[in-house]
């Protein structure tokens, strides 16, 4: 026997019984994003490698450690998408939709990321991001963040999540920063992890994202970037604060929450939950103001977030927050004999019309009634409709309920249709 082969590691299938959570939490966001006037734009998933070293930044993990790249048959260096937002400046850039406009985007798919694989954190995962390009004050950042904890409202999560803001300011704002940081970690170099060394002249901002408890006491007294803020990034996040207060949406401010790309600037978001251990985060973004020109296009304000579904449909799962999912029929069509197996396609096909939305299974393959029925059962369906050879000749046709405790009728076929469309 041949060996049999399996998904690369850190690739998970998505299993028929696993589908239907999936597709409520995307219809969710689907619905939630269209009621505030975003568009989806759809990119591919390969990306010329240099995209992402001048839009993630290339001393930071990502790019670095974690992206799938390979060289092509032309010799081109291309990169499996490790995330969305440097691909959708790419095609607004790249197809005239960024300057002197105001869009507002959504997207979806699959990322790749060479990353240990864990619960929660997956090398091939996937993201649902929503991009706003071309307005700079601080409302946008604000509608952002509300349009998330309108999400949060929708799946039943609000308890469950916090919000976590900080300005990470202008990028004059944050050299200098970025010295006195500098100049603070190397009087405590010898407390220091490999980690925080490696990037301490590279990318120190990432120091602080450190997650090693031993460095817990050093980090807190380090200075503060809120020190060192610009006054234009000082009033954009004292605006977006009493923006997201008038609003109802409560925050706390973390003035160690960074991000890890480097194309952030002033706003910066989390949204963390305690019921995931170690895999916090559920939903992050910020302002990235500089990217589009950096990639080429003209200077552009910009925001937005992304999240990862498989981390959402997880806490929905642990909290048991997923409604009842629906079966895969409503109603399972059983035909007995050769001449009702062979009315049986079209009587299902008549139905459909009939019946729009209506899932419809037919039995195929032969076999009993107690056979047919057991499956019919599996199905889910709450209705069995029973085609014998007989009723054909009679033109009519057996409904029994599987679900409730109703009596078994049977009807004319011409019928049938508005008998069902009565019981929806």
């Amino acid at each position: 026997m041949s060996k049999q082969i399996q998904a690369i590691r850190g690739m998970n299938d998505c299993l028929p019984q696993d589908t239907p959570a999936w597709q409520y939490v995307e219809q969710i966001l689907r619905q939630t994003v269209a009621s505030y006037g975003y568009s989806e734009i759809r990119f591919p998933i390969v990306e010329m490698t240099e995209l992402f070293k001048r839009s993630i930044g290339e001393v930071t993990d990502i790019v670095e450690k974690e992206m799938y790249s390979f060289a092509d048959r032309n010799g081109d260096s291309l990169t499996l998408r490790p995330e969305g937002t440097a691909c959708c400046v790419r095609a607004g850039n790249e197809h005239g939709l960024l300057y002197n406009q105001e869009q507002r985007l959504w997207y979806t798919g699959p990322m790749f990321r060479h990353e240990r694989p864990q619960k929660g954190r997956y090398r091939q995962f996937h993201q649902f991001g929503l991009e706003a390009f071309g307005i700079a004050s601080a409302d946008i950042d604000a509608e952002v963040i509300i349009l998330t904890s309108r999400l949060w409202q929708q799946l039943g999560l609000t308890p469950y999540v916090k919000l976590e803001l900080n300005s990470l300011g202008s990028s004059e704002a944050r050299a200098a920063y970025r010295d006195a940081l500098v100049a603070y970690l190397e009087q405590h170099k010898a407390a220091l992890d490999e980690d925080s060394l490696r990037r301490m002249y590279t990318n120190p901002l990432r120091v602080l994202d450190s997650k090693n408890p031993a460095l817990a006491e050093i980090l807190a007294a380090a200075p503060k970037l809120a020190d060192y803020l610009d006054d234009d990034s000082a009033a954009h996040f004292a605006r977006l604060q009493q923006l997201l207060t008038q609003a109802g949406v409560e925050f706390s401010l973390n003035p160690r929450l960074v991000r890890g790309l480097d194309y952030y600037n002033k706003t910066v978001f989390e949204w963390v939950t305690t019921e995931l251990g170690a895999q916090g985060t559920v939903c992050a973004g910020g302002r990235y103001d500089g990217l589009v020109e950096q990639l080429g296009g003209k200077a552009t304000p910009a925001v937005g977030f992304a999240l990862g579904l498989e981390r959402l449909v997880l806490l929905l799962q642990t909290l048991n927050l997923l409604p009842a999912l629906p079966a895969a029929a409503d109603i399972y069509l059983m035909a007995l004999g050769e001449a009702a197996e062979l009315a049986a396609l079209s009587v299902a096909e008549r139905l459909r019309t009939d019946l729009p939305g209506r899932r419809i299974m037919v039995h195929c393959g032969g076999g009993n009634l107690k056979k047919q029925m057991k499956r019919a059962d599996k199905s889910g369906a709450d209705i069995g409709l029973i085609l014998g050879e007989e009723e054909l000749a009679r033109e009519e046709i057996t409904v029994k309920w599987l679900r409730a405790d109703k009596p078994q009728q049977t009807i004319l076929l011409t019928e049938l249709a508005n008998a069902l469309a009565e019981q929806a």
